[in-house]
Protein backbone atom coordinates (compact mmCIF):
# COMPACT_ATOMS: atom_id res chain seq x y z
CA UNK A 1 0.00 0.00 0.00
CA UNK A 2 2.62 2.47 0.54
CA UNK A 3 4.56 1.58 -2.73
CA UNK A 4 1.72 2.41 -4.48
CA UNK A 5 1.15 5.46 -2.54
CA UNK A 6 4.55 6.65 -2.53
CA UNK A 7 4.51 5.67 -6.89
CA UNK A 8 1.02 8.00 -7.43
CA UNK A 9 2.89 10.88 -5.23
CA UNK A 10 6.28 10.33 -7.81
CA UNK A 11 4.04 11.08 -10.76
CA UNK A 12 2.29 14.32 -8.98
CA UNK A 13 5.78 15.87 -7.81
CA UNK A 14 7.98 14.82 -10.92
CA UNK A 15 9.63 17.71 -12.61
CA UNK A 16 9.26 18.73 -15.61
CA UNK A 17 11.40 20.49 -17.01
CA UNK A 18 13.05 19.96 -20.43
CA UNK A 19 16.19 19.67 -18.04
CA UNK A 20 15.12 16.50 -16.39
CA UNK A 21 13.49 15.10 -19.64
CA UNK A 22 16.85 15.15 -21.38
CA UNK A 23 18.17 13.35 -18.20
CA UNK A 24 15.88 10.66 -18.75
CA UNK A 25 16.01 10.31 -21.93
CA UNK A 26 19.97 10.11 -22.28
CA UNK A 27 20.33 8.01 -19.10
CA UNK A 28 17.73 5.35 -19.93
CA UNK A 29 19.28 2.40 -21.55
CA UNK A 30 17.95 2.05 -24.51
CA UNK A 31 19.49 1.18 -28.34
CA UNK A 32 18.55 3.91 -30.42
CA UNK A 33 18.23 4.25 -34.15
CA UNK A 34 21.87 5.28 -35.74
CA UNK A 35 22.70 8.41 -36.96
CA UNK A 36 23.33 8.59 -40.48
CA UNK A 37 24.86 11.37 -42.80
CA UNK A 38 22.24 13.66 -44.31
CA UNK A 39 21.70 13.13 -48.53
CA UNK A 40 20.12 16.25 -48.70
CA UNK A 41 21.69 19.60 -47.89
CA UNK A 42 18.82 22.15 -47.08
CA UNK A 43 19.50 25.18 -44.75
CA UNK A 44 18.96 24.95 -41.15
CA UNK A 45 16.29 28.26 -41.66
CA UNK A 46 12.82 27.27 -41.29
CA UNK A 47 10.32 29.79 -44.00
CA UNK A 48 7.68 29.73 -46.44
CA UNK A 49 10.15 28.70 -48.89
CA UNK A 50 11.83 26.91 -46.62
CA UNK A 51 9.17 24.74 -44.31
CA UNK A 52 9.98 22.37 -41.65
CA UNK A 53 8.89 19.18 -43.09
CA UNK A 54 7.09 17.59 -40.30
CA UNK A 55 5.87 13.34 -40.85
CA UNK A 56 3.11 12.37 -39.03
CA UNK A 57 2.91 8.60 -38.65
CA UNK A 58 -0.87 7.64 -38.47
CA UNK A 59 -4.51 9.42 -39.42
CA UNK A 60 -5.91 8.13 -35.77
CA UNK A 61 -7.73 11.26 -33.81
CA UNK A 62 -3.96 12.63 -32.60
CA UNK A 63 -2.48 12.31 -35.81
CA UNK A 64 -5.09 13.98 -37.91
CA UNK A 65 -5.75 16.53 -35.14
CA UNK A 66 -2.23 17.64 -35.07
CA UNK A 67 -2.30 17.68 -38.76
CA UNK A 68 -4.84 20.23 -38.67
CA UNK A 69 -2.85 22.49 -35.92
CA UNK A 70 0.24 22.27 -38.11
CA UNK A 71 -0.88 22.72 -41.59
CA UNK A 72 -2.02 26.55 -40.65
CA UNK A 73 1.69 27.38 -39.44
CA UNK A 74 3.40 29.26 -41.98
CA UNK A 75 6.42 27.84 -42.68
CA UNK A 76 5.48 24.12 -41.57
CA UNK A 77 4.96 21.42 -44.16
CA UNK A 78 3.22 18.55 -42.92
CA UNK A 79 2.03 15.06 -44.27
CA UNK A 80 0.23 12.57 -42.73
CA UNK A 81 1.41 8.61 -43.59
CA UNK A 82 -1.29 6.38 -43.47
CA UNK A 83 -0.75 2.73 -44.04
CA UNK A 84 -4.39 1.89 -45.14
CA UNK A 85 -4.96 2.47 -48.95
CA UNK A 86 -8.33 4.50 -48.24
CA UNK A 87 -10.41 5.57 -45.99
CA UNK A 88 -13.65 3.60 -45.40
CA UNK A 89 -16.46 4.65 -42.59
CA UNK A 90 -15.50 2.22 -39.41
CA UNK A 91 -15.84 2.53 -35.87
CA UNK A 92 -17.87 3.03 -33.47
CA UNK A 93 -18.57 6.32 -31.34
CA UNK A 94 -16.17 8.10 -29.86
CA UNK A 95 -15.95 10.46 -26.39
CA UNK A 96 -15.04 13.76 -26.43
CA UNK A 97 -15.14 15.42 -23.33
CA UNK A 98 -14.88 18.73 -22.51
CA UNK A 99 -11.55 19.38 -22.25
CA UNK A 100 -11.08 18.05 -25.78
CA UNK A 101 -13.53 20.07 -26.96
CA UNK A 102 -12.62 23.20 -25.89
CA UNK A 103 -9.08 22.40 -27.54
CA UNK A 104 -10.81 21.73 -30.73
CA UNK A 105 -13.18 24.89 -30.49
CA UNK A 106 -9.84 26.99 -29.61
CA UNK A 107 -7.59 24.91 -32.54
CA UNK A 108 -10.08 25.87 -35.40
CA UNK A 109 -13.72 27.25 -34.76
CA UNK A 110 -14.93 25.69 -38.46
CA UNK A 111 -14.06 22.01 -37.42
CA UNK A 112 -15.43 22.71 -33.78
CA UNK A 113 -18.70 23.98 -35.26
CA UNK A 114 -19.00 20.81 -38.11
CA UNK A 115 -18.26 17.78 -34.92
CA UNK A 116 -21.35 20.07 -32.48
CA UNK A 117 -23.41 19.57 -35.62
CA UNK A 118 -23.09 16.01 -35.86
CA UNK A 119 -22.90 15.59 -31.82
CA UNK A 120 -24.76 14.38 -29.23
CA UNK A 121 -24.47 15.67 -26.13
CA UNK A 122 -24.17 13.69 -22.89
CA UNK A 123 -22.99 15.69 -20.14
CA UNK A 124 -26.30 17.78 -19.94
CA UNK A 125 -27.74 14.37 -18.95
CA UNK A 126 -28.00 12.38 -15.63
CA UNK A 127 -25.10 10.21 -15.68
CA UNK A 128 -23.65 7.60 -13.02
CA UNK A 129 -23.33 3.91 -11.09
CA UNK A 130 -26.00 1.97 -10.89
CA UNK A 131 -26.62 -1.31 -8.69
CA UNK A 132 -27.00 -3.69 -11.32
CA UNK A 133 -28.99 -6.06 -9.56
CA UNK A 134 -31.13 -3.63 -7.63
CA UNK A 135 -31.69 -1.12 -10.73
CA UNK A 136 -31.02 1.78 -7.86
CA UNK A 137 -28.69 4.60 -8.48
CA UNK A 138 -25.23 4.33 -6.26
CA UNK A 139 -23.59 7.32 -7.76
CA UNK A 140 -24.01 9.87 -9.94
CA UNK A 141 -21.46 12.17 -12.09
CA UNK A 142 -22.06 16.05 -12.54
CA UNK A 143 -20.46 16.46 -15.88
CA UNK A 144 -23.00 19.12 -16.20
CA UNK A 145 -21.58 22.02 -13.65
CA UNK A 146 -17.95 21.24 -14.19
CA UNK A 147 -17.81 22.45 -17.64
CA UNK A 148 -20.63 24.73 -17.11
CA UNK A 149 -18.39 26.67 -14.54
CA UNK A 150 -15.49 27.13 -16.85
CA UNK A 151 -17.48 28.18 -19.87
CA UNK A 152 -16.60 24.83 -21.96
CA UNK A 153 -18.86 22.18 -24.34
CA UNK A 154 -20.71 19.56 -22.61
CA UNK A 155 -19.39 16.39 -22.58
CA UNK A 156 -20.48 14.09 -25.21
CA UNK A 157 -19.95 11.33 -28.37
CA UNK A 158 -19.62 11.62 -32.13
CA UNK A 159 -18.88 8.73 -34.48
CA UNK A 160 -15.39 8.23 -34.79
CA UNK A 161 -15.89 7.96 -38.75
CA UNK A 162 -17.20 11.55 -38.67
CA UNK A 163 -14.83 13.17 -36.57
CA UNK A 164 -12.49 11.71 -39.42
CA UNK A 165 -13.84 13.00 -42.25
CA UNK A 166 -14.21 16.35 -40.57
CA UNK A 167 -10.37 16.39 -39.72
CA UNK A 168 -9.32 15.06 -43.44
CA UNK A 169 -11.59 17.77 -44.71
CA UNK A 170 -9.23 20.19 -43.60
CA UNK A 171 -5.78 18.45 -44.86
CA UNK A 172 -6.92 17.60 -48.50
CA UNK A 173 -3.40 17.33 -50.18
CA UNK A 174 -1.75 16.52 -46.91
CA UNK A 175 -2.58 13.02 -46.35
CA UNK A 176 -0.70 10.25 -48.05
CA UNK A 177 -2.71 6.44 -47.89
CA UNK A 178 -1.00 3.26 -48.11
CA UNK A 179 1.83 4.20 -46.23
CA UNK A 180 2.81 2.58 -43.48
CA UNK A 181 5.72 3.85 -41.70
CA UNK A 182 8.16 0.53 -40.71
CA UNK A 183 11.21 2.90 -39.16
CA UNK A 184 13.08 5.20 -39.20
CA UNK A 185 16.95 6.75 -38.69
CA UNK A 186 18.21 10.01 -37.91
CA UNK A 187 20.61 11.50 -39.65
CA UNK A 188 22.46 15.16 -39.41
CA UNK A 189 19.81 17.08 -41.24
CA UNK A 190 16.43 15.59 -40.13
CA UNK A 191 14.86 11.94 -39.98
CA UNK A 192 14.99 9.03 -42.95
CA UNK A 193 11.28 6.93 -42.36
CA UNK A 194 11.27 3.81 -44.17
CA UNK A 195 7.75 2.54 -45.46
CA UNK A 196 6.70 -1.14 -45.02
CA UNK A 197 6.53 -0.86 -49.29
CA UNK A 198 10.31 0.14 -48.95
CA UNK A 199 10.50 3.28 -50.07
CA UNK A 200 12.17 6.42 -48.13
CA UNK A 201 10.57 9.54 -46.82
CA UNK A 202 12.66 12.38 -45.67
CA UNK A 203 11.46 14.70 -43.24
CA UNK A 204 12.78 17.57 -40.56
CA UNK A 205 10.42 16.02 -37.38
CA UNK A 206 8.55 12.25 -37.03
CA UNK A 207 5.50 12.09 -34.96
CA UNK A 208 4.58 8.33 -34.10
CA UNK A 209 0.36 9.00 -33.70
CA UNK A 210 0.64 4.99 -35.32
CA UNK A 211 -1.50 3.58 -32.23
CA UNK A 212 -0.69 1.23 -29.15
CA UNK A 213 0.88 -1.30 -31.36
CA UNK A 214 3.75 1.67 -33.05
CA UNK A 215 6.44 0.89 -35.17
CA UNK A 216 7.84 4.56 -34.15
CA UNK A 217 7.57 3.56 -30.71
CA UNK A 218 9.54 0.33 -31.20
CA UNK A 219 12.34 1.69 -33.66
CA UNK A 220 12.72 4.48 -31.07
CA UNK A 221 13.55 1.81 -28.15
CA UNK A 222 14.66 -0.89 -30.27
CA UNK A 223 11.97 -2.97 -29.02
CA UNK A 224 9.00 -5.29 -30.97
CA UNK A 225 5.93 -3.63 -31.76
CA UNK A 226 3.51 -6.40 -30.56
CA UNK A 227 4.22 -9.18 -27.60
CA UNK A 228 6.77 -9.85 -24.97
CA UNK A 229 9.05 -6.66 -24.76
CA UNK A 230 6.86 -4.36 -26.37
CA UNK A 231 5.25 -2.74 -23.08
CA UNK A 232 1.96 -3.56 -24.27
CA UNK A 233 0.21 -5.49 -21.56
CA UNK A 234 -3.10 -7.14 -21.48
CA UNK A 235 -5.30 -5.35 -18.82
CA UNK A 236 -6.95 -8.92 -17.80
CA UNK A 237 -10.32 -7.53 -19.43
CA UNK A 238 -12.53 -8.72 -22.62
CA UNK A 239 -15.69 -6.67 -23.69
CA UNK A 240 -18.29 -7.01 -25.76
CA UNK A 241 -19.77 -3.91 -27.38
CA UNK A 242 -23.09 -3.56 -29.12
CA UNK A 243 -24.36 -0.77 -31.26
CA UNK A 244 -28.13 -0.27 -32.34
CA UNK A 245 -31.50 1.83 -32.81
CA UNK A 246 -32.90 1.22 -29.61
CA UNK A 247 -36.42 2.57 -28.11
CA UNK A 248 -34.66 3.54 -24.71
CA UNK A 249 -37.56 4.67 -21.88
CA UNK A 250 -35.05 7.11 -20.43
CA UNK A 251 -34.07 8.67 -23.78
CA UNK A 252 -32.89 12.16 -23.58
CA UNK A 253 -32.47 11.60 -19.78
CA UNK A 254 -29.62 9.67 -19.00
CA UNK A 255 -26.20 10.25 -21.14
CA UNK A 256 -24.82 6.92 -19.44
CA UNK A 257 -25.39 4.39 -16.94
CA UNK A 258 -22.87 2.09 -15.32
CA UNK A 259 -24.33 -1.25 -14.07
CA UNK A 260 -21.96 -2.62 -11.04
CA UNK A 261 -22.04 -5.62 -9.51
CA UNK A 262 -19.92 -9.04 -8.58
CA UNK A 263 -16.65 -9.37 -10.85
CA UNK A 264 -18.59 -7.60 -13.98
CA UNK A 265 -20.39 -4.75 -15.33
CA UNK A 266 -22.71 -3.08 -17.46
CA UNK A 267 -22.42 0.21 -19.26
CA UNK A 268 -25.51 2.11 -22.23
CA UNK A 269 -25.07 5.12 -23.45
CA UNK A 270 -26.61 7.22 -25.41
CA UNK A 271 -25.09 7.96 -29.11
CA UNK A 272 -27.76 10.48 -30.69
CA UNK A 273 -30.76 9.85 -32.88
CA UNK A 274 -32.54 6.86 -30.84
CA UNK A 275 -29.61 4.85 -31.61
CA UNK A 276 -27.62 3.25 -28.01
CA UNK A 277 -24.22 1.49 -27.53
CA UNK A 278 -23.80 -0.64 -24.30
CA UNK A 279 -20.64 -1.92 -23.38
CA UNK A 280 -19.89 -5.60 -21.13
CA UNK A 281 -16.35 -5.63 -18.96
CA UNK A 282 -15.55 -9.46 -17.70
CA UNK A 283 -12.36 -10.33 -16.63
CA UNK A 284 -11.08 -13.42 -18.34
CA UNK A 285 -7.84 -14.48 -20.05
CA UNK A 286 -6.95 -13.33 -23.17
CA UNK A 287 -8.23 -14.98 -26.04
CA UNK A 288 -11.85 -15.86 -24.69
CA UNK A 289 -13.34 -14.86 -27.47
CA UNK A 290 -12.15 -18.12 -29.46
CA UNK A 291 -11.33 -20.18 -26.32
CA UNK A 292 -14.75 -19.89 -24.59
CA UNK A 293 -17.77 -21.52 -26.51
CA UNK A 294 -20.92 -19.75 -27.33
CA UNK A 295 -23.39 -22.17 -28.82
CA UNK A 296 -26.07 -19.85 -28.82
CA UNK A 297 -24.43 -16.81 -29.41
CA UNK A 298 -23.64 -14.11 -27.70
CA UNK A 299 -27.16 -12.45 -26.62
CA UNK A 300 -27.56 -15.27 -24.57
CA UNK A 301 -23.85 -15.92 -23.41
CA UNK A 302 -24.58 -12.58 -21.64
CA UNK A 303 -28.14 -12.63 -20.61
CA UNK A 304 -26.99 -16.12 -18.64
CA UNK A 305 -23.92 -14.36 -17.12
CA UNK A 306 -26.32 -11.03 -16.11
CA UNK A 307 -28.90 -13.42 -14.62
CA UNK A 308 -30.75 -11.57 -11.91
CA UNK A 309 -29.35 -8.42 -13.09
CA UNK A 310 -31.51 -4.81 -13.89
CA UNK A 311 -34.06 -5.31 -16.47
CA UNK A 312 -32.62 -2.49 -17.90
CA UNK A 313 -29.39 -4.65 -19.09
CA UNK A 314 -31.82 -7.56 -20.31
CA UNK A 315 -33.70 -5.61 -22.38
CA UNK A 316 -31.24 -4.09 -24.27
CA UNK A 317 -29.21 -7.56 -24.70
CA UNK A 318 -32.73 -9.36 -26.17
CA UNK A 319 -32.85 -6.22 -28.76
CA UNK A 320 -29.70 -6.42 -30.04
CA UNK A 321 -28.96 -8.63 -32.79
CA UNK A 322 -25.82 -11.42 -33.27
CA UNK A 323 -23.94 -9.01 -36.02
CA UNK A 324 -24.47 -6.24 -34.01
CA UNK A 325 -22.22 -7.35 -31.55
CA UNK A 326 -18.13 -7.64 -31.17
CA UNK A 327 -15.62 -8.53 -28.75
CA UNK A 328 -12.43 -7.21 -28.10
CA UNK A 329 -9.16 -8.22 -25.96
CA UNK A 330 -8.22 -4.54 -23.82
CA UNK A 331 -4.64 -3.54 -23.61
CA UNK A 332 -2.79 -0.73 -22.25
CA UNK A 333 0.75 0.24 -21.51
CA UNK A 334 2.41 1.50 -18.29
CA UNK A 335 2.87 5.15 -17.75
CA UNK A 336 6.27 5.80 -19.67
CA UNK A 337 7.86 7.85 -17.53
CA UNK A 338 11.39 6.82 -17.64
CA UNK A 339 11.14 5.16 -21.33
CA UNK A 340 11.66 7.81 -23.86
CA UNK A 341 8.87 10.08 -25.43
CA UNK A 342 11.27 11.43 -28.03
CA UNK A 343 14.69 10.86 -29.69
CA UNK A 344 15.68 14.07 -31.56
CA UNK A 345 13.67 14.97 -34.07
CA UNK A 346 11.15 12.22 -33.25
CA UNK A 347 8.47 12.13 -31.06
CA UNK A 348 5.08 9.85 -29.90
CA UNK A 349 1.49 10.91 -29.60
CA UNK A 350 -1.39 9.62 -28.13
CA UNK A 351 -1.85 5.74 -28.06
CA UNK A 352 1.96 4.61 -28.88
CA UNK A 353 3.23 6.20 -25.56
CA UNK A 354 0.06 6.57 -23.39
CA UNK A 355 -2.41 4.06 -24.42
CA UNK A 356 -5.41 3.48 -21.56
CA UNK A 357 -8.60 2.22 -20.46
CA UNK A 358 -12.00 3.39 -21.90
CA UNK A 359 -13.40 3.86 -18.46
CA UNK A 360 -12.64 7.86 -18.45
CA UNK A 361 -13.31 7.95 -22.10
CA UNK A 362 -10.16 9.79 -22.19
CA UNK A 363 -7.88 8.30 -25.06
CA UNK A 364 -8.57 10.11 -27.65
CA UNK A 365 -9.18 13.51 -25.25
CA UNK A 366 -5.69 12.95 -24.20
CA UNK A 367 -4.68 12.64 -27.68
CA UNK A 368 -6.03 15.54 -28.66
CA UNK A 369 -4.09 17.25 -25.87
CA UNK A 370 -1.12 16.24 -26.88
CA UNK A 371 -1.81 17.02 -30.74
CA UNK A 372 -2.46 20.70 -29.12
CA UNK A 373 0.69 21.00 -26.98
CA UNK A 374 3.17 19.34 -29.86
CA UNK A 375 1.56 21.81 -32.47
CA UNK A 376 1.67 25.03 -30.03
CA UNK A 377 5.77 24.14 -29.79
CA UNK A 378 6.24 22.85 -33.24
CA UNK A 379 5.26 26.36 -34.29
CA UNK A 380 7.72 28.34 -32.91
CA UNK A 381 10.57 26.66 -34.22
CA UNK A 382 12.55 28.43 -36.91
CA UNK A 383 16.03 27.16 -36.76
CA UNK A 384 16.74 23.41 -36.56
CA UNK A 385 18.69 23.90 -33.91
CA UNK A 386 15.32 24.51 -31.78
CA UNK A 387 13.42 21.14 -32.90
CA UNK A 388 15.00 19.21 -29.76
CA UNK A 389 14.10 22.06 -26.95
CA UNK A 390 10.50 22.39 -28.89
CA UNK A 391 10.12 18.18 -28.38
CA UNK A 392 12.04 17.93 -24.93
CA UNK A 393 8.70 20.95 -23.92
CA UNK A 394 6.39 18.75 -25.45
CA UNK A 395 7.11 15.54 -22.82
CA UNK A 396 7.85 18.18 -19.84
CA UNK A 397 4.33 19.62 -21.08
CA UNK A 398 2.53 15.98 -21.47
CA UNK A 399 4.36 13.68 -18.87
CA UNK A 400 2.63 13.80 -15.60
CA UNK A 401 -0.65 14.82 -16.39
CA UNK A 402 -1.28 11.71 -19.46
CA UNK A 403 0.68 9.24 -16.34
CA UNK A 404 -2.28 10.39 -14.03
CA UNK A 405 -4.89 10.23 -16.39
CA UNK A 406 -3.96 6.35 -17.16
CA UNK A 407 -3.57 5.38 -14.02
CA UNK A 408 -6.86 7.01 -13.38
CA UNK A 409 -8.45 5.28 -16.38
CA UNK A 410 -6.65 1.57 -15.32
CA UNK A 411 -8.26 2.39 -11.57
CA UNK A 412 -11.97 2.81 -12.82
CA UNK A 413 -11.65 -0.55 -14.38
CA UNK A 414 -10.16 -2.16 -11.57
CA UNK A 415 -12.17 -1.39 -8.91
CA UNK A 416 -15.26 -1.53 -10.44
CA UNK A 417 -14.55 -5.02 -11.60
CA UNK A 418 -12.48 -6.07 -8.60
CA UNK A 419 -13.23 -3.82 -5.93
CA UNK A 420 -17.05 -3.22 -6.19
CA UNK A 421 -19.88 -5.81 -5.20
CA UNK A 422 -23.58 -5.60 -4.84
CA UNK A 423 -23.97 -2.57 -1.98
CA UNK A 424 -24.63 -4.21 1.89
CA UNK A 425 -28.04 -3.12 2.75
CA UNK A 426 -30.76 -3.89 5.58
CA UNK A 427 -34.20 -4.01 4.24
CA UNK A 428 -37.20 -5.09 5.97
CA UNK A 429 -34.94 -6.36 9.08
CA UNK A 430 -32.33 -8.31 6.87
CA UNK A 431 -28.99 -7.87 5.80
CA UNK A 432 -28.45 -8.35 1.72
CA UNK A 433 -25.04 -9.26 0.78
CA UNK A 434 -23.41 -8.74 4.03
CA UNK A 435 -19.77 -9.13 3.56
CA UNK A 436 -16.73 -7.54 3.05
CA UNK A 437 -16.81 -6.63 -0.72
CA UNK A 438 -20.78 -5.25 0.25
CA UNK A 439 -19.39 -3.16 3.11
CA UNK A 440 -16.58 -1.83 1.21
CA UNK A 441 -18.94 -0.98 -1.71
CA UNK A 442 -21.43 0.67 0.33
CA UNK A 443 -18.80 2.41 2.23
CA UNK A 444 -17.30 4.20 -1.02
CA UNK A 445 -20.65 5.48 -1.98
CA UNK A 446 -20.15 8.78 -0.01
CA UNK A 447 -17.02 9.11 -1.29
CA UNK A 448 -17.45 8.50 -5.21
CA UNK A 449 -19.22 12.11 -5.98
CA UNK A 450 -16.33 13.82 -4.13
CA UNK A 451 -13.69 11.97 -6.03
CA UNK A 452 -15.40 12.46 -9.32
CA UNK A 453 -15.65 16.18 -8.55
CA UNK A 454 -12.17 16.43 -8.35
CA UNK A 455 -11.04 13.97 -10.68
CA UNK A 456 -13.38 16.32 -13.14
CA UNK A 457 -11.51 19.58 -11.71
CA UNK A 458 -7.93 18.06 -12.84
CA UNK A 459 -9.55 17.32 -16.27
CA UNK A 460 -10.81 20.57 -17.32
CA UNK A 461 -8.50 22.46 -15.47
CA UNK A 462 -5.38 21.76 -16.80
CA UNK A 463 -6.42 20.80 -20.61
CA UNK A 464 -3.69 23.66 -21.67
CA UNK A 465 -0.89 21.84 -20.18
CA UNK A 466 0.67 25.03 -19.29
CA UNK A 467 2.45 23.53 -16.47
CA UNK A 468 3.90 20.25 -16.73
CA UNK A 469 2.10 19.78 -12.68
CA UNK A 470 -1.28 20.62 -11.16
CA UNK A 471 -0.22 21.21 -7.71
CA UNK A 472 -3.81 21.90 -6.45
CA UNK A 473 -6.11 19.15 -8.16
CA UNK A 474 -3.05 16.79 -8.28
CA UNK A 475 -2.88 16.77 -4.49
CA UNK A 476 -7.02 17.14 -4.44
CA UNK A 477 -6.52 13.87 -6.41
CA UNK A 478 -3.78 11.70 -4.02
CA UNK A 479 -5.47 12.61 -1.21
CA UNK A 480 -9.20 11.42 -2.42
CA UNK A 481 -7.69 8.45 -4.17
CA UNK A 482 -5.61 7.46 -0.72
CA UNK A 483 -9.07 7.00 0.48
CA UNK A 484 -10.54 5.24 -2.18
CA UNK A 485 -7.24 2.61 -2.26
CA UNK A 486 -7.14 2.04 1.86
CA UNK A 487 -11.23 1.33 1.45
CA UNK A 488 -10.68 -1.07 -1.16
CA UNK A 489 -7.22 -3.03 -0.43
CA UNK A 490 -8.92 -5.72 1.49
CA UNK A 491 -11.12 -6.44 -1.88
CA UNK A 492 -8.77 -5.25 -4.66
CA UNK A 493 -5.05 -6.33 -3.16
CA UNK A 494 -2.07 -4.66 -3.35
CA UNK A 495 -1.39 -5.85 -6.73
CA UNK A 496 -4.48 -5.06 -7.80
CA UNK A 497 -4.32 -1.64 -6.51
CA UNK A 498 -0.53 -1.21 -8.00
CA UNK A 499 -1.91 -2.53 -11.47
CA UNK A 500 -4.91 -0.23 -11.29
CA UNK A 501 -2.67 2.82 -10.82
CA UNK A 502 -0.72 1.67 -13.54
CA UNK A 503 2.76 1.90 -11.23
CA UNK A 504 3.85 -1.72 -12.06
CA UNK A 505 6.09 -0.67 -14.51
CA UNK A 506 7.99 1.76 -11.97
CA UNK A 507 8.07 0.54 -8.97
CA UNK A 508 11.48 -1.20 -9.93
CA UNK A 509 14.77 0.01 -9.61
CA UNK A 510 14.61 2.61 -12.29
CA UNK A 511 11.48 4.12 -10.57
CA UNK A 512 13.09 4.57 -7.25
CA UNK A 513 16.18 6.26 -8.86
CA UNK A 514 13.88 8.21 -10.79
CA UNK A 515 12.31 9.52 -7.33
CA UNK A 516 15.53 10.28 -5.99
CA UNK A 517 16.63 11.93 -9.02
CA UNK A 518 13.91 14.10 -9.01
CA UNK A 519 13.50 15.09 -5.72
CA UNK A 520 16.91 16.13 -5.81
CA UNK A 521 15.81 18.37 -8.90
CA UNK A 522 12.81 20.48 -6.59
CA UNK A 523 15.90 22.15 -4.47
Amino acid sequence: MMVGAISFLYLLLSPVSPVFAFRLTRTANFARPTALASTVARSDEFSVDNPMKVLIAGAGVGGLSLGCALKKQPGVEVTVLEKTSEFKRFGGPIQLASNALQILKEMDSDIYGQVQAKFTNTGDKTNGIKDGVRDEWYAKFDLGTPAIDRGMPYTGVIDRPDLQEILLEKLQGNVRNGAGVESYERHDGGVKVKMDDGTIVDGDVLIGADGIWSNVRASMRDEPARGDGSGVAYSGYTVFAGELAYDNPTNGEVGYAVYIGPGQYFVITDIGKGNYQWYAFLAREPGSAASEEKPDGNVKYLSDIFEGWSPDVHSILKATQEHEIEQRDLYDRPPSVVKPWIDGPVALLGDSVHAMMPNLGQGGCQAIEDAMVLGEELANVKHRDNIQGALDAYRSRRLVRSAAVQGLSRFASDIIIRGFDTPFKYVDGQFQNFNYAGVVTRMLQPILPIFFSVQFNFLYDGYKNKYGLDLKNGLGLLAIGSVLLIVAAGSVGEVGILGSMGLEGIVGTEGFDAIFASLSDLF
